[in-house]
């Protein structure tokens, strides 16, 4: 293995800690369209109120009361 000083181990680990942040920055954004698509899908083809679709996808009612506005404009 390369000799690798002090410096270079902590920019490495730096870069390492900052990677795996962002990954799971990442990891969250992809959940939470992953919601909200799925809920974008149950005001389009279902009577279901806000409160039930916000309940079943995890998502505050906000946020679905938001989409429902998008869709029917």
């Amino acid at each position: 293995m390369p000799y690798v000083n002090t410096i270079e181990r902590l920019g490495i680990e730096k870069g390492e800690k900052l990677g795996i942040e962002k990954g799971r920055q990442e990891a969250v954004h992809r959940v939470l369209e992953s919601k909200r698509s799925a809920a974008r899908k149950l005001i389009a083809r279902t009577e279901m109120d806000d409160q039930m679709i916000a309940d079943i996808e995890e998502l505050p009612v906000e946020e679905v009361e938001k989409l429902r506005a998008e869709i029917q404009h």
